[in-house]
């Protein structure tokens, strides 16, 4: 049964989020959206998972037509390795403040849909990110309680004196960040 997600309207990482999600529910899935960049990173997503996918426009909306095109599409057809994703910055990207924050939520947003995630280790003004008064606790407590380890720098807390208000996660040094970094599969920087 075909599952259709109309995703106009929404946000980036929002229309490829939904459609992942649609895909692990039905073999067919069509996702309108209304602009081209989404339709550029639906089409990545499908092609990631061995799918076929056809585009038609209509009256200002893309139609996405996805298909599992066989059994190696399936997300359980292989097992992925372990990613560590290393965050040195509160705000994603130079420039603008308002639009870094606004990058780094939808960063984080977007690795929770992510499941290879071994941890997330925050260092530098990255730490601003897993104290009391952030903004993304409720992702990084959610990657959490999906068995990410949440790690913060010992002295970098201690730098912005931030230590007694830790809100996800552990303590960690860096040596231990070494070690997982060099331990990793695949890392991302930031």
């Amino acid at each position: 049964m075909e599952k259709v997600i109309d995703a106009r309207g929404l946000s980036c990482p929002q229309p490829v989020v939904l459609t992942k999600k649609g895909l692990e529910e039905s073999d067919q899935v069509t996702t309108i959206v209304d602009n081209d960049v989404a339709v550029e990173n639906v089409k990545k997503l499908a092609k990631s998972k061995g799918c076929t996918v056809q585009v038609d426009e209509k009256e200002g909306a893309y139609y996405l037509r996805i298909a599992k095109s066989c059994d190696a599409c399936q997300d359980a057809a292989e097992e992925k390795e372990s990613v560590a994703v290393l965050i040195t910055n509160n705000l994603f990207g130079k420039g603008d403040e308002e639009l870094g924050k606004t990058l780094m939520k939808s960063f984080l947003y977007a690795l929770t849909q992510i499941d290879n995630i071994g941890c997330l280790i925050f260092m530098n003004s990255g730490v601003l990110l897993t104290t009391k008064g952030s903004e993304v606790l409720d992702l990084l407590k959610a990657e959490e309680e999906n068995g990410v380890d949440v790690l913060s720098c010992g002295t970098c807390l201690d730098y912005y004196d931030l230590k007694d208000r830790l809100a996800v996660g552990k303590v960690t040094n860096m040596y231990a960040v070494v070690e997982l970094l060099a331990s990793a599969a695949r890392t991302i920087t930031m």
